[in-house]
């Protein structure tokens, strides 16, 4: 299949960074650092999919050569749709990856970029906040596990914060496109982000 024409898969997880490194970050004067869950391996998620851990390891192996290791490894702010990092979107660059278990953990800094700054703020309210995995690639179905098992033509190609993980523990403190968020209008959780999206509004409001 071209490259060109896989589908768009994102994974969410609630981004749980210790509140020692958080503590660290707010009272420190250098870079405002955060430490979680990127993604998991071998489970299937709330989406219905699951990622073979040799394909999560080879891809992150070629996300530290190509991307962290120069300082390159960027993500954004909310969901993209697109298979290319937007420059002005920016908030945040990963600077180190490695593996507890089956979990892809991840040490991020928050960059002093608009979309950084707010990304900051909510972390300073202790608003818990999602890590997404954004990538290209196709699945194929698992009828007796009822699972789609993403394929090894899977391509990382960034990890960015959202306010609506889907899939369970990836949550940090302070063919068609296929999206792994979470339904808000249908989500009888949906009124719990409103205080994320006040905040985002009184920033933007400081900004102008």
């Amino acid at each position: 299949m071209n490259p060109q024409t896989k589908p768009l898969l994102i994974e969410c997880f609630t981004f749980e960074c210790p509140q020692d490194i958080l503590t660290e970050s707010l009272s420190g004067n250098g870079p405002f650092i955060v430490k979680g869950c990127l993604q998991r391996a071998n489970v299937k998620n709330q989406n219905g999919r699951l990622y073979k851990k040799d394909t999560l390891l080879r891809e992150a192996v070629k996300y530290d050569n190509e991307f962290i290791k120069e300082r390159r490894a960027l993500g954004e702010l909310d969901h993209p749709e697109s298979s290319v990092v937007n420059l002005q979107n920016v908030s945040h660059n990963v600077i180190e990856m490695h593996w507890d278990g089956d979990d892809l953990v991840g040490t991020i800094e928050i960059l002093p970029t608009p979309n950084g700054n707010i990304l900051k703020e909510l972390f300073k309210a202790n608003i818990r906040l999602g890590i997404s995995s954004r990538g290209m690639g196709t699945v194929k179905k698992d009828i007796r596990e009822e699972i789609d098992v993403v394929q090894d033509d899977f391509e990382l190609i960034a990890f960015d914060f959202v306010s609506n993980p889907s899939t369970r523990g990836a949550f940090m403190f302070a063919a068609s496109p296929l999206k792994e968020g979470v339904d808000l209008i249908h989500n009888p959780l949906k009124n719990r982000w409103e205080p994320t999206e006040a905040i985002i509004r009184d920033i933007l409001g400081e900004i102008k």
